[in-house]
Parts: structure tokens; sequence; C-alpha cells
């Protein structure tokens, strides 16, 4: 599967601006919640592990994921979910074995069949969407530490699948706020960091929603607000899912406050 390997390409990026770091900066707080770039990575290594899991023995994902549902429903933050699975492991230490586990993740992916249906926390899904999935989590918690190191990521046009993923979503972005989905999807023209314009969706209507598919992917992961970026919604359809897009599972996220996410000088 491509996107296993665009997944190990998302964590061989975002290793790259990890790897100076000194143990103390693993400690500092980003713009996203207040955590710091040691619990993205606890985050991003436990649910990893979660994915390859879910491919390799469903059962056994079940019951690891229902001990994480346990301390969350009893009133523990993700955060905080997520350390007895660390068992103290942080920092450098951190760093090394989630680098490790995105290419076993990846490995495994690679040769899995893409239709074959594996679980998660809600409904099952494909192997190929649960990959894209852990590459667009790779990419948005990247964000924070891209942001707070002040470093511009080099986009390449491996962001499509994370673009897909929020057109996909379109109807969950109403769904899970109780909202009626609207009859049809307005029409994206994107421009890709290639300089490639993507259209989704027929230009039938009057709700149409232009820019860098740099600026939707952010947008529909909520790691900008998205009139911090250089999207242009017509139609009210159009900025209603501007406003409420989420191409993740959960309860409803909102979107961060308008100038709250950017990249610091440095």
């Amino acid at each position: 599967m491509q996107q296993a390997e665009d997944f190990r390409a998302e964590c061989v990026a975002l290793a790259k601006v990890l790897t100076p770091l000194s143990e103390d900066a693993f400690f500092t707080p980003t713009q996203f919640k207040g955590w710091t770039i040691d619990d993205v990575l606890g985050h991003l290594h436990m649910f990893n592990h979660a994915a390859e899991l879910s491919l390799r023995d469903g059962d056994g994902f079940d019951a690891f994921f229902g001990e994480i549902a346990a301390r969350m429903a009893k009133g523990a933050t993700m955060v905080e979910a997520q350390y007895p699975w660390l068992d103290g492991l942080k920092g450098e230490a951190l760093f090394q074995a989630w680098r490790q586990g995105c290419d076993v993740l990846a490995n495994a992916y690679a040769a899995a069949d893409p239709k074959t249906r594996v679980r998660w926390a809600g409904p099952s899904m494909s192997a190929r969407s649960s990959i894209t999935a852990r590459q667009m989590e790779t990419w948005a918690h990247g964000h924070e530490v891209f942001d707070l190191l002040g470093v511009k990521r080099q986009e390449t046009d491996r962001i499509r699948n994370i673009v897909v993923l929020g057109v996909n979503t379109f109807g969950w972005s109403f769904t899970v706020r109780g909202k009626p989905v609207p009859i049809t999807m307005p029409c994206l023209k994107l421009t890709a960091p290639s300089g490639e314009v993507w259209t989704f969706g027929e230009d039938v209507s009057d709700n149409v929603i232009t820019g860098s598919a740099l600026g939707f992917a952010q947008t529909v992961t909520q790691t900008r607000h998205w009139k911090d970026t250089d999207l242009h919604a017509h139609g009210d359809v159009a900025a209603e899912w501007m406003i409420t897009a989420q191409c993740f599972a959960g309860g409803v996220s909102k979107p961060p406050r308008r100038g709250t996410r950017f990249r610091q000088e440095r």
C-alpha cells in the first residue's frame, strides 16, 4: 500500500526535526492544549501500537483499547490515559521507541490487503483507511511540534491522503454535531504542493471552496482556524463545513480560535 509508505515518510519528516532536540526540549508545552512534545510522541506511539495490534489481533486490540477507554471514563484525560501503558517511557527513549514503532507499523500495513477490515474505537475500517488515519494524526500532531520549533514543513503531494480523508468525512462533520447532512457536498478546487489542482465534488452549486490543499488539510484536522488559512468558502454550506470540519472520530471537537495556532518565530 502506498499509504503505508506515505505514513512512513510522514514519520521521517517529523523525526528529522526532533533528532537534534535536547532531553529537556521534549517537555516544552505546545499550542495544542498545552501538550508537550513528549505528550505528542506518547499519543502517537500508543495509537500506532494500537493500529498494528488491530491488524494482527482484533481481540487483543479490543482488550488494549478497553483499558484506555476505562481510564478516560473515570476522568483521565487522553494524555493521562497513556501513562500506564508508557510505564515511565519518556524523552529521548520515547522518541526512539516511537521511531522504531513507526517502521513496525508501516511494514505491517505495506504487506496487508488494503481492503482488510480492522477494528478501531468506533466502527471497523479498511486497512487503507487505518494507515491513512495514522498518517493524518502524525501530520496533524506534527503541526504543534513544527510550530513550536519555528520550522516550516516542506509539504508534498502525499498530503492528498489527508485531503481525501477530509472529503470522506464531510457528512461526519455535521452528524457528530447532530445536524442534518447537506444533500450536496461543496465543490473543492485545491492547489496541491506540486501546483496541480485537485477537484472534488461536482461544480453544480453555489457552494465552492478554493485555496491550497494545505489549508484544507489544516482545517479538517483542526490544526488551524480556517480563516487563518488561504481558503475561501463561497456559499452557506461551504462556510458551515469549514467552521465545523472534523476528519477524526470521537465527540465534537472545536477548532482552534482564530490566531491561536501559528508557527512561532525562532
